[in-house]
């Protein structure tokens, strides 16, 4: 009988091991280059097990025996990411692109653009410190994701443990996905055992990561690839340069000898690479969706910012959606929480980029008129962005004789109030919003939402019941509920979801009152122009008593807006909710911590921040101003105020400023106007 590791050995045996093992997952997974026969890997795989099952202090979470699952994960905790993971914003037409490329090079001078293929699976974050992965994020709604960290360590092309000279703190962002060839195995397996087929790759990877098993999403056999790097010590300013020392440090990355990244200086490489790879696509081992434009300097991608959603240094081509032909049966219509009617197609089920599509948005009645659908129509059907399926036109010649024409109602369907459409509106909609079924559950199922009210417990079927109990009319009523009244519906219904939920109603009490705006449903204000009503007017009293002039006097709040605002609030109903929810204790008022605003400096100034600051990161000086009162513009107009220059300001910005007679001020200045 062999004698036992002393710890201290069983510690060196367990570190070389992993180190071993990691090397040789690197060269299998990612560099498709093996140097050891599977039984070999094996037996050191086995060896490691033993080892941590007899010393388990000494088992690292980022161990190679993770690979293959952990612990069950009961639930998944929401972190804020600490870069905002964005969307990029889609073009269909290459003019699009070449009018990026303008805007751009207007703004910052001759660029060097980067491309890459667009992988068409799910956005991930992965946090590394000290070379350790430390976290895997979902995207979430890009300020906020789910932590699938215990999913992410099963991914065989994700390093647990950098390799090389890595920064000792980053941020990977990437897209983990399936191969075509392994889907098509997981595929193969289901349909052995009689089993339901997966959809397409995208949704599987989507549900595979949402596991609650490791050790089912290590069956699955994701893959992954990393597109970008964000840290504060990096090693270039070149993305294409971090690319390749990402790769270096043992990740998946684009492949630059496959043309799965390239640079280019001008419009025409840009475009022949969006060329090959519209007819080479087809070829590649996974799916994509699309070209990735991208500013190639890391500091030219910080001037030109961000907006809401999405980068403004970078966009996506998306690839032409493909279409099939299929029969319309009819069209239902749609209320939604604001009271707008969306026409429905109900189609002959047809298979379309890999799903079953039995249904498509007609948008409006303008739509409906455009198209001139008649019932029993073959129409052609595509998939906006390849996801939304949509009707984009119709066989006349095949129409039979005697077909119907669809009609757009004058009546809710739901509960047959007369719909009005305001002038240069697109949607109908139905006035009666307190007494309309699917309008009363809608708005209540939008208040109890993460990114609004945040309550636990509450999704959209659940207030279908509440609402059809008669326990909730509105969303003011939702604070009276109590854990009796729930357990008093029986089935579904026991201790702990009862007191969860009433628990969750209680917590939502001290949610930001940005986010009580943005739950309260007024048509037209969504997240961020809720965000910038609440900072700039600071109380609901208040935005209730502003004049139309004055609201548009607000950023981002035009006429339709303003109107909307005037209008939630002339209504007797509302108020009655409001006075009700402000008794039920809901914050109405911005406090001084959660504006930020510290003192009224450069109250009234519009600043552009541009180039490298000495006593300021980005985020921070761009902080500072609107702490005392300033707004910040992405780019240079009559309205700004003034240009902040730090170093490696662009010439291009500068020459702006010059041609309109701004002024350009430096670090300096800028603190003495605010007093620092």
């Amino acid at each position: 009988m062999p004698r036992r590791m002393e710890r201290h050995e069983a510690q060196r045996r367990i570190a070389a091991l992993s180190t071993e093992l990691e090397e040789h997952n690197h060269r299998y997974y990612v560099l498709a280059r093996p140097t050891i026969s599977d039984l070999e890997f094996d037996r050191m795989m086995k060896e490691l097990e033993a080892l941590e099952r007899e010393w388990p202090e000494l088992a690292s979470p980022n161990s190679p025996t993770q690979r293959v699952g952990g612990d069950l994960t009961k639930e998944f905790p929401t972190v804020k990411h600490r870069y905002p993971m964005l969307s990029l914003g889609n073009s269909y037409s290459r003019e699009e692109v070449e009018e990026f490329v303008r805007r751009v090079e207007k703004e910052n001078g001759p660029t060097t653009f980067c491309m890459e293929l667009k992988y068409d699976g799910v956005a991930i974050s992965l946090s590394y410190k000290g070379g350790e992965l430390v976290r895997g994020v979902t995207r979430g709604d890009g300020e906020k994701g789910d932590d699938i960290t215990a999913n992410v360590r099963t991914v065989r092309t994700i390093p647990l443990r950098l390799r090389g000279d890595f920064p000792d703190e980053l941020e990977a962002r990437g897209e983990i996905l399936f191969m075509r060839a392994r889907f098509e195995e997981l595929n193969a397996e289901r349909a052995r055992r009689g089993e339901e087929l997966y959809a397409n790759p995208r949704n599987t990877a989507a549900g595979s990561l949402k596991q609650q098993d490791p050790k089912d999403v290590a069956r699955r056999g994701l893959d992954n690839f990393i597109y970008t790097l964000q840290g504060e010590s990096l090693p270039t300013n070149s993305h294409y340069e971090t690319i390749l020392a990402a790769h270096r440090w043992g990740f998946r990355t684009p492949d630059p000898t496959r043309r799965f990244i390239e640079r280019a200086d001008t419009l025409e490489g840009i475009m022949a690479f969006i060329d090959h790879w519209d007819t080479a696509r087809r070829e590649l081992e996974m799916d994509i969706d699309g070209i990735v434009v991208k500013v190639g300097d890391l500091r030219v991608q910080a001037e030109l910012g961000l907006t809401a959603k999405s980068p403004r240094w970078a966009i996506a081509y998306k690839f032409q959606a493909e279409q099939a032909l299929t029969r319309l049966n009819g069209v239902t219509f749609q209320v939604g929480r604001t009271g707008a009617i969306t026409p429905v197609a109900e189609l002959e089920p047809v298979r379309l980029a890999g799903t079953k599509v039995k249904r498509a948005s007609l948008h409006n009645a303008d739509q409906v008129a455009k198209l001139d659908l008649h019932l029993g129509d073959m129409v052609q059907v595509e998939k906006g962005g390849e996801i939304i399926p949509k009707i984009v036109g119709v066989e006349v010649h095949r129409r039979e004789p005697h077909a119907r024409r669809v009609q757009f109602p004058e009546a809710c369907p739901e509960c047959g109030t007369h719909l009005v459409r305001d002038e240069g509106v697109a949607q109908h909609y139905c006035p009666n919003e307190h007494a309309c079924p699917p309008q009363i559950i809608g708005r209540i199922e939008h208040f109890v939402g993460r990114k609004m009210m945040a309550i636990d417990g509450l999704g959209g079927e659940t207030v279908a019941e509440l609402v059809q109990a008669g326990l909730i009319h509105d969303v003011a009523d939702l604070y009276d509920l109590t854990k009796e009244q729930l357990l008093g519906l029986g089935k579904g219904w026991g201790e702990k979801s009862a007191s969860q939920v009433v628990e969750g109603i209680a917590r939502s009490k001290a949610i930001p009152f940005e986010q009580v705006l943005f739950a309260l449903g007024i048509r037209h204000v969504g997240e961020t122009v809720a965000k910038k009503i609440a900072r700039a007017v600071g109380s609901l009293d208040r935005l209730m008593a502003l004049s139309r002039e004055e609201l548009m006097g607000i950023d981002e709040v035009g006429e339709v807006i303003a109107q909307s605002i005037l209008d939630f609030f002339g209504a007797a109903g509302n108020r009655r909710i409001i006075d009700r929810l402000r008794a039920a204790g809901l914050r109405f008022e911005v406090e001084a911590a959660e504006s930020g605003v510290v003192g009224d400096a450069l109250k009234g100034l519009t600043f552009v921040v541009s180039g490298v600051f000495a006593g300021y990161d980005r985020d921070g000086i761009k902080a500072a101003i609107e702490r005392n009162g300033g707004k910040v513009s992405g780019s240079i107009s009559k309205k700004t105020s003034f240009v902040l220059a730090g170093a490696d300001m662009g010439p291009a910005k500068r020459a702006k400023a010059d041609e309109l007679g701004v002024k350009v001020i430096g670090e300096e200045e800028f603190n003495r106007m605010i007093g620092a």
